[in-house]
C-alpha cells in the first residue's frame, strides 16, 4: 500500500538541492521495460504525448492489483525519477489506492517550483494517465 503522507513529509523536510538529488537517485531505480512490451514501444503504443520527454507508459490491473511499467530515456533523469517513485509506490496497490494518490503530488512533495511549469505539467499528466488507465481496467 502506498504511503504518500510519509513520502510527502520526508520530501517537504528536505532543502531544494537535496529534493532534486533524491529525485535523481530515484531515476537510477526505474526498472527496465519488460521484453514483451518493447514491440509496443517500438510501434509508438503507450506514448504519453502530454510530456515533452518520450515517455512510454503501460498500466495493468490483474487480480485487483495495479502493475505499472514505463520507459523513459536516461537523458531525462527527473522524469525517470518521478516515474520510478510512482512505480515503487503504486505497483501492487489497489485501484482505490491509485485513485487516492494526490493529484497535486508534485506540489505536495515540494517539487513543482523546483521543476518548472512545463515539466510539472508533463509529470502531472503522467499521474493522470496512470489513474485513467487504472479506472479503465478496473
Amino acid at each position: 500500500m502506498p504511503d504518500f503522507p510519509k513520502l510527502i513529509s520526508r520530501y517537504r523536510a528536505l532543502d531544494r538541492n537535496t529534493r532534486l538529488e533524491t529525485l535523481l537517485d530515484w531515476s537510477k531505480k526505474l526498472p527496465e521495460l519488460p521484453p514483451e512490451l518493447v514491440p509496443l514501444k517500438d510501434q509508438g503504443v503507450g506514448r504519453v504525448h502530454e510530456c515533452q520527454t518520450p515517455v512510454f507508459l503501460y498500466v495493468e490491473v490483474k487480480d485487483g492489483l495495479v502493475g505499472i511499467h514505463a520507459d523513459v530515456p536516461r537523458e531525462s533523469p527527473t522524469v525517470r525519477g518521478f516515474l520510478s517513485l510512482l512505480i515503487k509506490q503504486l505497483n501492487g496497490a489497489t485501484p482505490a489506492d491509485v485513485e487516492a494518490t494526490p493529484n497535486d503530488l508534485l506540489e505536495q512533495l515540494g517539487l513543482s517550483n523546483d521543476l518548472g511549469m512545463t515539466r510539472t505539467q508533463g509529470l502531472t499528466a503522467i499521474l493522470g494517465r496512470i489513474k485513467a488507465a487504472v479506472r479503465a481496467r478496473s
